[in-house]
């Protein structure tokens, strides 16, 4: 589960802002009645930020992206990544996240999109954001459920629910760590992934 110290800090100005009120709404609806989310893909990427591509972390990636090799950058993008969220650098991660789910929604590699917007969804939660988080998890649910990949549907049920959870929505949290544990058992995920699932479904938290 996300830290809780973390949840405490006002979160991180992303590059990426989250959907307005309007966009939220539809968000929820959609998700409450199974269906996708809006759609967040996005035509074309933005220059990488100087600050980034002079990190040792640019190389694989931008010699990747020049040569138009999506899944390649794809992959060195996640790689950056899960770097920038090891070491708490929220931002960096954010964006290297955004270019990783963009070039595989480009390869058409729809398990590495939904992994990839499911792990923007776990970074912006440890980072203190859940509300914005939500998006990308319902992003992945759907991508998932396109495509038949029950575990990484359970995996973003379960952030979503955890997400729920730091915002104080304890039946939502419930009933989505429900879901989840389902998912997880028909994809045959590892034994870890259904008990943590099981165990959010178990947690309370008071609400202020």
């Amino acid at each position: 589960m996300s830290d809780p110290a973390a949840a405490r800090h006002p979160p991180v100005r992303w590059g990426e802002p989250p959907p307005g009120r309007l966009v939220q709404w539809i968000i929820r609806l959609r998700t409450a009645l199974g269906g996708p989310p809006p759609s967040v893909q996005r035509r074309s990427l933005p220059t990488l930020p100087v600050v980034l591509r002079r990190t040792e972390l640019a190389g694989p990636y931008l010699s990747a992206e020049a040569s138009g090799d999506h899944p390649r950058a794809g992959a060195a993008a996640t790689s950056a990544m899960e770097r920038s969220v090891a070491v708490a650098e929220w931002w960096p991660a954010d964006i290297w996240g955004h270019r990783a789910l963009w070039h595989f929604e480009q390869a058409g590699m729809g398990l590495a999109a939904a992994r990839g917007a499911r792990l923007i969804g776990d970074l912006r939660v440890a980072a203190g954001d859940p509300a914005s988080a939500r998006r990308y998890y319902a992003e992945a649910i759907s991508e998932a459920r396109d495509i038949g990949a029950e575990r990484e549907e359970g995996l973003a049920a379960l952030g979503m629910g955890r997400a729920a959870l730091d915002l104080g929505d304890v039946t939502t949290s419930r009933r989505l760590a429900q879901i989840a544990v389902d998912l997880l058992e028909r994809g045959e995920a590892p034994e870890d992934e259904v008990i943590a699932a099981r165990e959010l479904h178990g947690e309370e938290k008071e609400v202020p």
